[in-house]
């Protein structure tokens, strides 16, 4: 089986907007460090529980984490995949502007060197 890396236009923008508030990434980092259910997440913030569920239903529909039954509990923990997959874009996204300011940080130098001079070793 070939593990899915690309990311859909779809998925990036339900990836971006779970993570646009605090509270989603918070609820993501706890998830992250061990599986709990919306109850026990619920009860560490000052909102109500259908707010809460609310947050973790946008961050189920982003695949950032995964919900399941037991019993009448629902537990939700963090998806490794889909935060990979996440990843791999961010790590795109920072090549690409790296790159960029490499570009300008090369135009700049020549703007510095005076007209004609070569550039200096290690430039």
């Amino acid at each position: 089986m070939v593990a899915q890396t690309e990311l859909s236009e779809a998925e990036i923008d339900r990836v971006f907007h779970a993570l646009a508030t605090s509270t989603r990434r918070d609820i993501l980092r706890r998830t992250i460090e061990q599986e709990q259910s919306v109850s026990a997440l619920a009860a560490e913030y000052d909102m109500s529980f259908a707010a809460v569920q609310k947050h973790v239903a946008v961050l189920e529909a982003a695949h950032l984490i995964i919900k399941r039954a037991e019993g009448r509990e629902r537990l939700v923990r963090a998806d490794p995949a889909m935060i990979a997959r996440a990843r791999v874009l961010l790590a795109r996204y920072e090549e690409l502007w790296r790159a960029r300011v490499a570009r300008l940080d090369d135009l700049l130098a020549e703007q510095d060197r005076p007209a004609g001079s070569e550039p200096k070793q290690g430039d």
